[in-house]
């Protein structure tokens, strides 16, 4: 039997999973280094999971901000072990062209992506029609994911429409966060769509998939993300998207088969919106695109994946 020590970083934008934490860890949380001191002399294989991005300055980096410290820090904490690691696992084809500028060799990198459960496979949207096209963002409410632009675009709809924002990030009483999510209802004030934009913050599992279920439309203009956990729960619920091309949604969207992919431009996202805007054609993308998501990052094959690298390590 081949063991392996395996450490996980976890993505700050990561929801939450829906289960219950003991008050103390039974198991301690040590550094990479000390694991992967005690593979090394156990001699086992040492596999890291990444789960984010390894070149954290591009997440973090903001106009008025200095990367350099952003870089001192992806390279102190993890430039050992994850360029001495037996094997290093990438979510997304983002994740492994950083890992890639990082410095891990391509022969070291394996792309596997998070896993999704199957939602309520009941999910029917059938009786929305002739409601207001509901579209939803769910995400980490930062200015990388330039939710601005799903407003502006929502503005010029020539349709009934309602826009539901989730912030799945903590919003704090002084951080950025709370001065952007401010700006996004002062233009939604000044674009005259205030009374068809709803905010939700700190959303239980439940109340997020609520969301999924009563939305048309799942909307992601994000500049910046290495995966997209919420864009995968969007299309395991039969959602089309329309995303900028960023993390997963270059893996999971086939532009005219199960959303769009489209710029940072308020016009075009205006113009796929109206493209979906009939009830036959979303719910066809959105049987493609629950279809691809499910096959592709449903855990079975998540887990195959997994037991296939572990396999290898000899």
């Amino acid at each position: 039997m081949v063991a392996w020590a395996i450490q996980g970083q976890f993505r700050n934008d990561d929801l939450p999973a829906p289960i219950s934490h003991p008050s103390q860890s039974p198991i301690p949380h040590l550094p990479n280094r000390l694991l992967f001191f005690f593979a090394l002399i156990r001699n086992k294989p040492f596999v890291l999971s990444t789960h984010g991005s390894l070149v954290d300055h591009k997440k973090h980096h903001q106009p008025s901000s200095n990367p350099l410290s952003h870089k001192l820090y992806d390279g102190l904490t993890f430039g050992i072990t994850a360029k001495r690691a037996d094997a290093v696992v990438v979510s997304s084809q983002t994740e492994y062209e950083e890992a890639l500028e990082f410095g891990i060799h391509k022969d070291k990198l394996h792309i596997i992506p998070d896993g999704i459960e199957d939602p309520d496979p009941k999910i029917d949207r059938s009786s929305r029609q002739g409601a207001p096209l509901n579209l939803l963002f769910a995400g980490p409410i930062t200015r990388l994911r330039r939710v601005e632009l799903l407003l502006r675009a929502a503005r010029k709809l020539t349709l009934p429409f309602r826009v539901t924002l989730v912030a799945t990030n903590p919003i704090g009483e002084a951080d950025d966060s709370t001065k952007y999510l401010s700006e996004l209802k002062k233009l939604a004030k000044s674009v005259g769509i205030e009374d068809r934009v709803d905010f939700l913050g700190n959303p239980s599992p439940e109340d997020l998939n609520s969301c999924f279920s009563d939305a048309d439309l799942f909307i992601n203009p994000s500049a910046y993300e290495t995966s997209g956990r919420t864009l995968l729960e969007a299309g395991a619920s039969g959602l089309p998207i329309i995303s900028t091309p960023v993390g997963l949604a270059n893996e999971i969207v086939s532009s005219g088969e199960n959303g769009f992919i489209v710029p940072a431009d308020p016009d075009m996202i205006c113009d796929r919106i109206l493209q979906l805007s009939n009830p036959e054609t979303r719910q066809k993308f959105g049987h493609h695109i629950r279809k691809k998501v499910l096959e592709g990052f449903g855990w079975n094959a998540v887990m195959d994946r997994y037991m296939e690298l572990y396999g290898s390590l000899k």
